[in-house]
Order: structure tokens, then sequence, then C-alpha cells
């Protein structure tokens, strides 16, 4: 990913917090902030000059700007403002050029400028985003090593049914594995996956997007489904946020399917999924595939040696880690504190590992969570999000959706 120059406040200080720990060496913290190691190296100098303040933009203004807006047109604006609460800068500047078009009114972003200064306007409530990990990874090279899962657009069938097609292709020999309607949410997903599982194994790691009910904006992007994932030995992989490109073989997919089996639906669910399935034993044996050198995905698609484990054990941590479980309002008791971790990891044992500075870094089956600095807050990690370092694909857009070939 290209470098930033800097990066916001909230992240200086986990960016800080995460290097006194002691966990992280200088080039994984770059990675993890995307960030130049020369930026890093300035709020590190900042930091270590004992400046209550360190982490905020010093001010590069000059003391007396001789361009600045008058008095008297500050005035005028800001009356504007009060008789006009619900005018922005820009109808503000619109109003005033209309009513007094002899005066150069100063720009609209002057003018919020100055709004701003009065108090005249609200702050939007700024969110914490979560410290990213990012990772590049190669296209799936055998068959089971990765699968790709989501829910192609739903639609009604001609009934007024809402329709949600679930599919699972894997990655590497295009097999469509399951095309089937379910609930749109995570038991509805969970009992398809079982029901897969069961009948033909487990993969290696599937590729999703960050969205419910596959991903969250929790701990490690973990949801339920992903959780329960982890467990079973099956690693999330996650997109970047509006990147169907990160997952161009299950996309160009649904360009395929849509054509061929909702254009126009069927009268009712029912004959909508008899045409997924004649469509789905169409796709895997029949259809020549161009990047299989025209051979049907079954040819070289074969069932997962992994099985799905008829007990779920609590995962193991080394000795080194101190265990905790999650209660069912998403946090643990730690150090007297009670750091809010993750409702979807309610129930399950997480390791934590102290650092220096009265710091903690949190697991889950092997995936950080984030850091538990000294006060008890808890800073969540993003997902690490996988890019393809290389996709022979091309995007382009089947009947207005995006597609690749």
């Amino acid at each position: 990913m290209p470098f930033k120059e800097t990066c916001p406040v909230e992240e200086r200080i986990a960016l800080m917090r995460a290097y006194e720990a002691g966990f992280f060496s200088v080039s994984d913290l770059c990675r993890r902030y995307g960030i130049s190691r020369e930026t890093f190296y300035v709020w590190k100098d900042r930091f270590e000059s004992g400046g209550a303040r360190w982490f905020e933009e010093r001010s590069h203004a000059t003391g007396h700007c001789p361009h600045a807006t008058p008095d008297r047109l500050a005035e005028r604006i800001i009356a504007t403002r009060r008789r006009f609460p619900y005018f922005g800068p820009k109808k503000i500047k619109a109003f005033l050029e209309r009513e007094r078009p002899g005066i150069a009114w100063p720009a609209a972003s002057t003018i919020g400028d100055i709004l701003k200064r009065e108090g005249l306007v609200e702050g939007k409530r700024r969110v914490r985003r979560p410290i990213e990990q990012n990772a590049g990874v190669g296209a799936a090279s055998a068959p089971n090593e990765e699968w790709a899962i989501d829910f192609k657009g739903w639609f009604r069938t001609r009934d007024g049914t809402r329709c949600d097609p679930l599919t699972i292709t894997d990655s590497s020999s295009r097999y469509l594995i399951e095309l089937r309607i379910v609930e749109p949410n995570g038991a509805g997903v969970r009992r398809a996956l079982e029901r897969v599982f069961a009948e033909i194994g487990l993969p290696w790691a599937i590729r999703c997007d960050n969205g419910a009910p596959f991903g969250s904006t929790g701990a490690g992007g973990l949801s339920t489904v992903s959780v329960w994932w982890l467990k079973l030995g099956v690693e999330p992989h996650y997109i970047r946020p509006a990147s169907p490109q990160d997952n161009p073989r299950h996309e160009r997919m649904h360009g395929v399917l849509k054509e061929q089996t909702s254009q126009p639906p069927a009268a009712t669910p029912r004959q909508q999924q008899a045409r997924f399935d004649r469509f789905r034993r169409h796709y895997n044996e029949e259809r020549p595939h161009e990047a299989l050198d025209q051979a049907p995905p079954a040819t070289l698609w074969r069932p997962p040696t992994r099985v799905l484990p008829t007990r779920l054990d609590d995962p193991w941590y080394d000795a080194d880690h101190q265990v905790r479980r999650v209660r069912s309002n998403g946090t643990i008791k730690w150090r007297g504190q009670e750091p809010f971790i993750g409702e979807a990891l309610a129930g399950e044992l997480i390791g934590l590992v102290e650092g220096e500075n009265d710091c903690a870094l949190a697991r889950f089956c092997g995936r950080d969570l984030g850091l538990i600095d000294h006060y008890g807050r808890f800073q969540r990690f993003a997902p690490p999000r996988t890019r393809l370092r290389s996709a022979p694909e091309t995007a382009v857009m089947v009947d207005g959706e995006t597609a690749v070939t």
C-alpha cells in the first residue's frame, strides 16, 4: 500500500503504545499503520521529547495574515448564519453575493472556518478506527487451499419473495461448491456451511468481504461466523473494503450467474432454487472455463481431506499467555479493569501476552486482536487485509455490476 505522510491523532498514540509494548519491530509497525519509517521517527522523536501534547500537529501558520477576512465581513457572515441556522457555508456565500454583489466575499471554506471558530458548526463525532494490518497474498494454487464466499445481490422472485443466494467457490479450480437460498445472517450462513463442511470437508482458508455476517468492525474484524472458522482451523481472508478486484474469480462467476438464472427471476423461491441447481451442475461439469484451458471446473476439483470435527475444543495458548474467557457482554477481567474486547468473542478463551509499560497483546487462535494499555483501554486491530499480489483477471461491468474476466 502507498505510505502515508502522517496518521490521525489516535493512530499516533496507538503507534507509540505499540512501540513501547515491545511486541513489534519498527518495520512491523510501519506496515501495520501504513506509514514510512521517516514518519515513524518523526513521531517517535516528538513522543520522547516529553511534551504533554506531542501527538498534535504543529501549526505552520504565520503570526499575521494580511489576507485575513475583515471583521465587518466576518460579523455579517455570522449574522447570516444566526438568521438562517440551516445554511451551510456555500448557501451563506450565495445569499450574501445576491444581497450585496459589490463585495468580495470570502470562499466557502473560509466562511466555514469563521463559523467553526464562532461555535456555529457542530463537529461530527469521530469514530476510532482500528489499526490496519495489510498483507499481500498470492492466488490459491491448489483445490481447497482457499474458498470464496459471498451473497449474490438479493432480488425478488415473481411472487414477491426475497431471494438471497449464498455462493461458495473453490478459488483454484473455480468449482462452484454451493449455491443456495439462505437467510442473510450469521445463523443462516452457519447452517449452510455446517451442511457443506459435513458433506465434503474443510478448506484451509475462506476469502470474504468485511461486512456481516462474515466480518465486523470489532476486534480483528471478526464476527461470530469467522470466530467459528478460526476454531475449525479455517483462516478468514478479508479483502480490502470496496475492492471486488481482490476476489476476482468469485465476482466473475456472479456475473455469469445473474445473466443465466435471474433475468427474469423465477416465479417462486423453489423454482429459483431449481434454476440454481441446474446452473451449478452446468457450471461445474459442462461449461468450459477459459482460465482452465477450456476445461470445466469439475475436472480439476477434488474434495478436501480435512473433515468437520465432532467436537470443537477451546483454543490452546503457549505458557507465556494469560488466558481469559470473554463475558457475554464482550468484556474481560484484566488487572482490575474490564476492557471491552468484542461480543463476537463472547464465551471464547483469548490469550494475553504482557509487554513493557503494562501493555498486553490480545490474541485468539493465533490472530492478534489488539492492545490493552496500562489504563485498561483496548485498541482493536483491523483484520489483515489480503490483496492479490498478481491478478490476471480484468474488472469489467456486467449489467451494471462489477465483474472480472
